[in-house]
Formats: structure tokens, C-alpha cells, sequence
């Protein structure tokens, strides 16, 4: 037995917000209280000195993909400062030629990078084919949207996904033409982007098998317990069970199956075998979009962006991913399984079309649970959030555009928009369930960087975006612990430091709830404790 004492412990439970000690054995919690009587009844226990440091709860990742951590580990990063060094097309081109040098990759190896981001360029325009051609002619080059949701290409990489100037862009998606013709310009997106996505070159199986340790420790180091892999396509969750079977999980890793998937996925793994753990894997439910992301102006909006849309169009709304009937079969195919779906939804027309969608597959009982979350939900209505509450939908917000995003949001929406995006306060406000997530890799994953995000709502300019929006640290600590939880049918064993459960603990170097709201995102997460087991120390910080 461990008893953890002399040290702030919060314990997220609002009958006993905070305890003296707190006494794990055999991998869950056993006591919680005062720190006399716990150590008097249990001699001989292991005392672990928190010296004055914070236990909190293992945070639950309410949104991310799990997978690509097995990745990016050999990507360039061609994101924007803070996450990375790009102001401008001339440092994109530095970082590509420098992971050039660094692969030393034969002709036909890829190059590919992550975190691109035309609204954060000097130049204000997309990147082309046309600037990434000649430093790597003979080398297909995928740069990722920041979003995920599409990539920019080289010449070589187009020709080998056979996208030409006769590529119809499908509804939905989008493929960027060189101006005065159809000749593609490199950046593809959404529905376009879609059937490339799981043809993504990958390292072999045997190679991501080994990478899964350090996949889970970039989500140890932020004092995660509980990853989210956000988008399994059939060939990913393959090697995720081959994983598992391997015993090579120490984290618990939650699924969500592409819709697109579901049939395929269904054959090796029946509806019967969701919603339990094996192995530390749970396939939880279905995962689905009903649009894209704002920062490209592929979300889908009852009123026009301030802005043409990608290819010019004006006015633009943007679009639904799916068509209306082809959205609304696959919400029904998920209620009809009983199976808990998360929908991806950006814009208010999107929300909107959700809605209809979950009123018909609900049938006579719209109103019951049914654990459908939303997942970002940045631009939702207040009368949208109040069906959300009438219909007991989740939703994961995604506070941290309001930092990273909020300038461009600006500018393609205007200020009575922006503002009052992501609006956890007033959602928490009418008793829905509220997460907080990353969406790594869009970005890094780091849970006091979302906190302070959700308290503060400063854009990078240093403007505050929705004052009224901002939440308290407890709030924001709970959106990333019990709600998590809660999101994924957990919260009686997770989320919260009780008896009898798991002995999920992330111990911080200061308090989130005290210190200056603007230090939040200075705190470092020290130790990170899956079931009574340290999976991740920081250097210098073992406690005795």
C-alpha cells in the first residue's frame, strides 16, 4: 500500500473537494481522507511525500488520434510558433530540406510533415506544388493540414494518389486548381482528402508495433491515463488489437471506428464486443463529420465567412462533408446498434443538420441517452445548446482556438461570431456534460495548456476572445478529468480520486486552482500513475 500526503490533493469528488492523504493498493484507491486516521489504520504503508506538490486525478483525453503519435515521431514539424518554427513558405521549404537531409530518402521516399497552416503565413496564400517541386522532385512530399483534414502536395505525391487535372472534386471536398485552369495546386481537403487519408505511407508493422511505448509516453508526459485514438480506420484498429494482444498498451486506449469502417470493423469485432476494456483497448463507439474546420473555411455555416471560400466562391457558407440522407443513415445505423457516436461539428449549419439527424434515428425518444458526444462544436448556437441539454448530448469543446485559431476566426467570421466560440460556461451553465480536448495532433497534447485556455481565452494577438465564455480552473480541471470520464461511460471508476477506483493520478507541480489563472500553463505535470504504476516521472522529480 502507498499513502500520498503532505501535498494539496483535489480530488474532483464536490463531497470532499480536497483531502489530507490518499491510500492506493493493488492498483485502486482505498482511502481518502484525513491523513492521521489513514495512516494510523494501515502501519507499515508506503508513505509517498508529496512535497507540497498537487495530486489531481489521470486526466481522460476527451479527443484525439492516438495513431498518429506512432507517427509523428518521423514527420518535420511545419507548424506556426509555439508549436513550431514557421512564419513563412522560405522556412517550410528550410524544415523540408533539412528532414531531407536528416531520412537521406531514396527516390520515391516520402517526406511528409505536419501542422501546415496557410492563415499563419506571411505570404497569405497557400503553399503549391509548385514551391515544394524543386527542392524534392523525385520525392512525394505530404505537408498536413493543421486541421487534419487534408495536406498539401507535391507534383510526385499527386501523381501517385492520381489527382489530375480530370479529378472531379467531390461534394464536400475540395481540390485546389492552379488559377485559369483545373491543373491541381496541391492542397486537397475534406471528402477529397478522405480516401487518401488511410493510404497514407505508414512504416511497417513491425516498426509502429515498436513505436507504441513512445507513442504513450508523449501522452504520459501530460499526465494522461486515458488516450483517445479519434478516428480508427479498419486497418489502424488492426494493429492497435495487435498491440493490445501484445500486452504493449499501459495506458488505457479508447476507439472510435470510422463509420465509413463500421461494416468492415463489425465482421472481426460484433457490436457485443464494445464497451469493455481488453487489454487496456476499448472500442467504444463510431465516429462520423458532418463538416470541416473553420481556419480553411470548410465549416459549414447558416451565414456566409466574411471571405470566398477555398476555390474563390462567394458567397460561401461552406458544405456539409456527407450528403444530407448519406449523414442521416449513418447517426440511424449507430442509434440502431446501440452503439455511442461522436460526431465531428464545426459550424451552426452542421449543428443544425446533427440535430435533425439524431431527432429522426431517435425516433419517440429523442430525449434519452444515448452517449452521442459532439466533438469541437465550436460555432454552436444557444438554442442548439439547449437541445443539446433537452436531448442529453455530450459535447468535447476545443477551447484552445481561442489562443491558436481566433485571429484567422476573425477574419473569416467577424467578431460577433468569434467571440462567443466554444462556449463551455454557458453550455455548463444549462448542466451539460462539457469535455475539453487537444485533438493531437492538430496540437501538442498538453492538459494545463487546455486548462489555461478554457480560464484565459487570450488569442495569440492577446486579445481575449469571449470573456464571458471564460470558465473557473475547477471547471476546466473537471472538463479534462470527470467529464472525460463521463464522456466514455467511465466516470464510476475514473475521473475523480474515490474509493474504489482505479488509482488514475497525475501529480502537478503547482495548484491549478490557486496559482495566477495566466501560470496555468507554466504547471508541469511531474509523475504521471496509471493503477498504482508510475508510467512517467519527470527528471528531478521522484518523490520520496
Amino acid at each position: 500500500m502507498q499513502i500520498y500526503t503532505n501535498g494539496t490533493i483535489l480530488t474532483i469528488n464536490d463531497n470532499m473537494p480536497q483531502a489530507e492523504a490518499l491510500a492506493v493498493e493493488d492498483g485502486k484507491i482505498v482511502a481518502v481522507g484525513s491523513r492521521d486516521e489513514i495512516v494510523s489504520q494501515n502501519p507499515g504503508a508506503e508513505i509517498v511525500d508529496l512535497q507540497g506538490r498537487t495530486l489531481v486525478p489521470g486526466f481522460v483525453d476527451g479527443h484525439s488520434h492516438f495513431m498518429n503519435a506512432l507517427q509523428i515521431v518521423s514527420w518535420c514539424n511545419v507548424s506556426a510558433p509555439p508549436v513550431g518554427p514557421v512564419e513563412n513558405i522560405a522556412d517550410i521549404l528550410k524544415v523540408v530540406e533539412e528532414q531531407k537531409r536528416r531520412q537521406n530518402p531514396a527516390p520515391g521516399e516520402w517526406l511528409i510533415g505536419y501542422g501546415y497552416d496557410a492563415n499563419m503565413l506571411a505570404e497569405g496564400r497557400e503553399l503549391t506544388r509548385d514551391d515544394l517541386d524543386p527542392i524534392s522532385p523525385d520525392n512525394p512530399v505530404m505537408l498536413i493540414h493543421v486541421s487534419n483534414h487534408g495536406a498539401v502536395f507535391n507534383s510526385r505525391a499527386l501523381e501517385i494518389f492520381d489527382i489530375t487535372a480530370d479529378t472531379p472534386t467531390p461534394p464536400g471536398g475540395l481540390i485546389a486548381r492552379k488559377p485559369g485552369s483545373t491543373e491541381p495546386a496541391g492542397l486537397v481537403m475534406e471528402t477529397a482528402f478522405l480516401p487518401i487519408f488511410p493510404r497514407i505511407p505508414k512504416p511497417d508493422e513491425k516498426e509502429l508495433l515498436e513505436r507504441f511505448k513512445a507513442a504513450q509516453e508523449i501522452y504520459a508526459a501530460a499526465g494522461v491515463t486515458t488516450v483517445t485514438e479519434g478516428a480508427s480506420s479498419a486497418h489502424d484498429l488492426a494493429l492497435i488489437v495487435k498491440g493490445a494482444e501484445e500486452g504493449r498498451l499501459f495506458l488505457d486506449v479508447v476507439s472510435l471506428i470510422l463509420v465509413t469502417d463500421l461494416d468492415e470493423v463489425l465482421k472481426q469485432h460484433p457490436v457485443e464486443s464494445f464497451g469493455t476494456y481488453r487489454k487496456r483497448l476499448k472500442l467504444h463507439g463510431v465516429k462520423t463529420f458532418a463538416d470541416g474546420v473553420p481556419m480553411s473555411r470548410t465549416a459549414f455555416f447558416t451565414q456566409p465567412y466574411l471571405l470566398p471560400g477555398p476555390s474563390g466562391e462567394s458567397p460561401w457558407r461552406g458544405e456539409s462533408t456527407f450528403p444530407l440522407e448519406t449523414f442521416r443513415a449513418m447517426v440511424k445505423r449507430a442509434y440502431d446498434l446501440k452503439l455511442p457516436i461522436s460526431i465531428h461539428s464545426n459550424g451552426d449549419a452542421a449543428i443544425d443538420m446533427l440535430l435533425e439527424a439524431h431527432e429522426l434515428a431517435a425516433g419517440d425518444t429523442p430525449k434519452e441517452p444515448r452517449g452521442t458526444t459532439i466533438i469541437h462544436s465550436q460555432f454552436v448556437r444557444k438554442d442548439q445548446l439547449e437541445k443539446y441539454a433537452l436531448y442529453r448530448i455530450n459535447v468535447s469543446f476545443y477551447t484552445e482556438h481561442t489562443f491558436f485559431f481566433a485571429d484567422t476566426h476573425l477574419k473569416n467570421l467577424g467578431p460577433e461570431r468569434t467571440h462567443p466560440c466554444s462556449p463551455m460556461k454557458t453550455a455548463m451553465g444549462m448542466g451539460l456534460h462539457c469535455t475539453n480536448h487537444t485533438d493531437f495532433s492538430v496540437l501538442p497534447v498538453d492538459q494545463l495548456l487546455t486548462m489555461w485556455t478554457a480560464v484565459n481565452r487570450v488569442a495569440r494577438s492577446g486579445i481575449v476572445i469571449g470573456p464571458d465564455e471564460r470558465v473557473t480552473p475547477l471547471q476546466a480541471l473537471k472538463a479534462i478529468t470527470i467529464e472525460g470520464a463521463h464522456q466514455y461511460g467511465e466516470a464510476d471508476r475514473k475521473g475523480s480520486l474515490e474509493v474504489g477506483k482505479l488509482a488514475d493520478l497525475t501529480i502537478l507541480s503547482d495548484n491549478p486552482l490557486t496559482v495566477d489563472p495566466m501560470a496555468i500553463k507554466e504547471i508541469r505535470v511531474l509523475q504521471t500513475i496509471k493503477e498504482g504504476r508510475t508510467v512517467y516521472v519527470a527528471e528531478t522529480a521522484a518523490l520520496a
